[in-house]
């Protein structure tokens, strides 16, 4: 059994670091607020009875040996939120990883495995532009020009690593290969399991995230002597992408697509915009669907800005491929489900996570739990004490179970 209360404590302690007036939580990357959640898990690590280290890039590892020269069993999550985040996305995963070592280690459960439990840096990509990036380097695929990238203040993640006193100068040392799976408890993000009516569920796969940037380029001039057919107005061209879009997502199953972020200039009231940019991110769970859905949006995006005279530019920020999850993990997860006497529900997971980084290095598997009404990346997202403790004991469950196997 775990200690739901303790796990329940540490939730909203964790929460009060980076708190928002609103009840919210930002923590970016590589920020005093951030550093001061790593110290407050690691803390929660060495309590477990964890021996912590921070690797290259920063990602909060805590070790307990097993009794026997095997592959690590990786559990954990992410500590970084998006901006005005809530207090569930990302630490409940941390936060019960820890909890699952602790009841073990109370019980006196030892396993033939160790266990390796991490924090990993970045995973929502909120200051850089990019995610992932600790789980990046412990799959050996963080790049150095990667490193290059800039936050909106100009810092480069590079500095950024320096002044938090890590070490990017050796990235590769962050990989880990001696591990035989990874699993992630996270909150469902969505309302499938509220809808039917079950604490937790099984992930069948991740939807694969492509971040792209487009860069329209037209003409400034003033909005009142410039005549409506003279113009080379790159708002209007990108209003009209991002409502096809839309259209063009509708039409799959599983895909999304959304423009989180635009930004124009020069940004007058009275002067017709010269530049703008902004973002689309496309997901699906398949692939190949979800790159169809990338060339039509392009395909429109250059038919529009020629008819319109713009200069049109796409950048890739971010090309995660969709991860199927262990059929093997997936199974026990199911059978520990079934032990607590749940109905077991099988669902994708529309949102990335930093398992997806692992795809072709050890199997994945990753247990939800149900999030109220759906919502999250909001101060709103909220899970309930007993639903976190169910995701907590499938956890354990599970743990014991693939040691076994």
């Amino acid at each position: 059994m775990v200690n739901s209360n303790r796990l329940w404590s540490r939730i909203h302690e964790l929460s009060s670091i980076g708190q928002t007036p609103d009840n919210g939580v930002t923590r970016f990357s590589y920020t005093d607020v951030e550093h001061e959640a790593n110290e407050q898990v690691k803390k929660y690590m060495e309590e477990a009875g964890l021996e912590v280290t921070f690797d290259a890039v920063g990602n909060v590892i805590g070790t307990l040996p097993g009794s026997k020269d095997l592959p690590a069993i990786l559990l954990g999550s992410h500590l970084d939120t998006v901006p005005n985040g809530g207090k569930f996305d990302g630490s409940l995963g941390v936060l019960t990883a820890i909890e699952v070592v602790q009841s073990l280690q109370e019980q006196n459960i030892h396993l033939n495995h160790p266990v390796k439990v991490i924090a990993f840096k970045d995973e929502e990509g909120s200051r850089f532009g990019f995610g992932m990036i600790g789980s990046l380097a412990v799959a050996g695929n963080l790049q150095k020009e990667d490193l290059q990238r800039k936050d909106a203040n100009g810092v480069s993640l590079h500095d950024a690593m320096i002044k938090q006193g890590y070490s990017p100068e050796n990235i590769l040392e962050a990989r880990m290969d001696d591990v035989k799976l990874y699993l992630e408890l996270h909150i469902e993000q969505g309302k499938v399991l509220e809808k039917e009516n079950v604490p937790v569920g099984v992930v069948t796969g991740i939807a694969g995230p492509l971040w792209l940037k487009f860069s329209l380029i037209g003409q400034a001039e003033h909005a009142g002597a410039t005549p409506m057919n003279q113009r080379k107005d790159p708002l209007v061209a990108a209003s009209l992408i991002i409502s096809e879009t839309e259209k063009l997502a509708k039409k799959y199953e599983n895909a999304v697509a959304t423009v989180g972020t635009i930004s124009l200039a020069p940004g007058g009231v009275n002067v017709i915009p010269g530049s703008v940019e902004f973002t689309i991110d496309i997901r699906d769970v398949k692939e190949e669907l979800r790159d169809q859905l990338e060339k039509e949006i392009k395909d429109y995006a250059a038919t529009i800005t020629a008819e319109r005279e713009i200069d049109l530019s796409i950048e890739d920020l971010q090309r995660v491929a969709p991860v199927l999850c262990s059929n093997e993990i997936q199974n026990t997860i199911k059978e520990s489900i079934a032990d607590q006497g749940y109905p077991v529900i099988s669902l994708p997971s529309g949102a990335g996570h930093d398992g997806m980084q692992f795809k072709d290095r050890f199997p994945v598997g990753m247990i939800f739990v149900r999030s109220q009404h759906g919502i999250s990346h909001n101060p709103q997202e909220f899970t309930t004490k007993e639903d976190a403790k169910a995701g907590a004991e499938t956890m354990l469950k599970t743990v014991c179970k693939l040691d076994k196997e």
